[in-house]
C-alpha cells in the first residue's frame, strides 16, 4: 500500500496528496466508505475557500446550489439562491452591472443612493434651520425670476413690453400714439448667479473604520453630493480621501471607499491635492474636511509619504503651510471633527486663526445634520451678501 502510494502521488504531483483528515469515533468504517467521507470534506472544503473568496455576488453564480444544499442544508441553499436573485433584480433595474464578474454601480444607482441618503439627512432637520436656499436678491444674471422692475443706466435691455406701454398709458392718460420716455421703461429681473466650488476631505484612515465613523462620513459625502448636483448644478463638488497618501475619488465610487487598512492622517497631501482641484474652478472656494484625527503623515521633499505617531514637527508645519497656501488663493476649510481628541482640537484651532474658516465638533450620528445645514446656509450667505 505504501509503495502503492508512492507511485500514485509520482504519477498525479497535483491531485492534493498532502491533505490529511483527523477521523475519530467508535463506529468501524471501511474503506468505500471512508472514501466517500473525504470526498465531502473535500467539496467542503473547496465550497468554503469559493464562499471566503467571494467579494462580490456575481461569483455566486459558479457556487453548485444543489451541492451546497446536500453539503450544508435548505437554508444555506436559500440564502445563496436568495441573494443571487437580489442581484439580478437589481441588475434588471439598473442599479448594477456585471463586468468582469463583477457587479459595479451605475451612475442610476449612485444617484439613488445619493438622494436615498439626502433625504435620510434632511428628514431629521427642521425645516426653519433649512431655508430653500432662496435668493434674496435680484440682480443680473441668466434665469427669468417673471418679475419686473424699472429700467436704471447699466441695466441689460430685456424690456417688458407691456408694463413699458401700461407706464406710459398710466403717465399719459391714454390716446394714440403712445408717447414712450425713459421713465416708463420696465424691465425683467433675472437671478443673481452664484457659483460655489468646495471639496469635501474625507479621512480614510484605520481610526475612521475601527470607531465606525466611516459609514456616516460616506453617507453625508454621498448626500452633500447629491444636493449639490441637483439642486444646485452650476456648482462644482469634488470629493478627496487621505490616509498615508491623499486621491480623488470618482462619486461612483464612494460606496464602495474603505481605509485600506492603511495608517496615518496625510491632511498636508489632501489640502495640497483639494487646493489644486479648486485651482480649476470659480466663484467661492471652500474645504469641508471630515476627520477624527490630528495630522500623521507628510509627504517629504523626494515626493514619499511619511508617517510617524506622535505627530512630529515637520508634519505639523508643512501641513501649516497648506493652509497657509489655501488662505492665500481665498479657499475657506470648515473643519468637522468627529468624537475629537483635545490634541486635535488645539490643531483645528490653530487652522481656524490662520483660515478663517469654522470648526464643528460633532460625532458619528449628527455629522450629517451639521454639514448640510452648515452647507446650504453658506450658500444663503452667498448670495445674501453678494455686491
Amino acid at each position: 500500500m505504501n509503495q502503492l502510494a508512492q507511485n500514485l502521488q509520482e504519477a498525479f504531483p497535483d491531485s492534493g496528496w498532502e491533505q490529511s483528515y483527523e477521523f475519530s469515533g467508535e463506529d468501524p468504517m471501511n474503506m468505500a466508505q471512508a472514501q466517500q467521507i473525504f470526498e465531502e470534506l473535500g467539496d467542503l472544503d473547496a465550497l468554503e475557500q469559493m464562499l471566503s473568496s467571494v467579494s462580490n455576488p456575481a461569483s455566486l453564480a459558479e457556487v453548485d446550489i444543489e451541492r451546497v444544499r446536500e453539503l450544508l442544508d435548505d437554508q444555506s441553499a436559500a440564502s445563496l439562491e436568495r441573494i443571487s436573485e437580489v442581484a439580478k433584480q437589481l441588475e434588471d433595474a439598473g442599479y448594477i452591472d456585471a463586468n468582469d464578474g463583477r457587479y459595479e454601480l451605475t451612475p442610476k444607482a449612485i444617484r439613488k443612493i445619493g438622494q436615498q441618503a439626502l433625504a435620510d439627512l434632511f428628514r431629521k432637520l427642521s425645516a426653519d434651520r433649512m431655508g430653500k436656499h432662496d435668493l434674496e436678491r435680484q440682480g443680473i444674471g441668466h434665469e427669468r425670476d417673471f418679475s419686473t422692475k424699472p429700467y436704471e443706466f447699466g441695466d441689460p435691455f430685456n424690456l417688458d413690453i407691456q408694463r413699458t406701454v401700461r407706464n406710459a398709458i398710466r403717465r399719459t392718460g391714454g390716446g394714440t400714439p403712445v408717447d414712450l420716455l425713459p421713465e416708463d421703461f420696465e424691465i425683467e429681473r433675472t437671478e443673481s448667479l452664484v457659483r460655489s466650488s468646495t471639496v469635501l476631505m474625507l479621512d480614510l484612515s484605520n481610526s475612521m473604520m475601527w470607531t465606525g465613523r466611516l459609514l456616516p462620513a460616506k453617507k453625508v459625502a454621498m448626500a452633500l453630493h447629491s444636493l449639490i448636483t441637483m439642486q444646485y448644478p452650476r456648482d462644482y463638488i469634488g470629493i478627496v480621501g487621505f490616509n498615508i497618501v491623499a486621491r480623488e475619488i470618482e462619486p461612483h465610487h464612494l460606496p464602495e471607499v474603505s481605509t485600506g487598512y492603511m495608517q496615518g492622517t496625510n491632511m498636508q497631501h489632501a489640502l495640497l491635492l483639494s487646493r489644486q482641484m479648486l485651482a480649476k474652478q470659480t466663484g467661492t472656494k471652500q474645504i469641508i474636511m471630515v476627520t477624527d484625527g490630528e495630522p500623521t503623515a507628510h509627504i517629504d521633499r523626494s515626493g514619499n509619504p511619511y508617517f510617524d505617531y506622535p505627530p512630529t514637527r515637520e508634519t505639523v508645519e508643512k501641513t501649516l503651510q497648506e493652509v497657509m497656501a489655501c488662505t492665500r488663493d481665498g479657499i475657506r476649510i470648515n473643519t468637522f471633527m468627529l468624537d475629537p481628541e483635545p490634541a486635535l482640537s488645539r490643531f483645528i484651532e490653530r487652522i481656524t486663526e490662520m483660515n478663517g474658516g469654522r470648526a464643528f465638533f460633532t460625532n458619528r450620528d449628527n455629522l450629517g445634520d451639521y454639514l448640510l445645514v452648515d452647507f446650504v446656509e453658506h450658500r444663503r450667505r452667498l448670495v445674501s451678501t453678494r455686491r
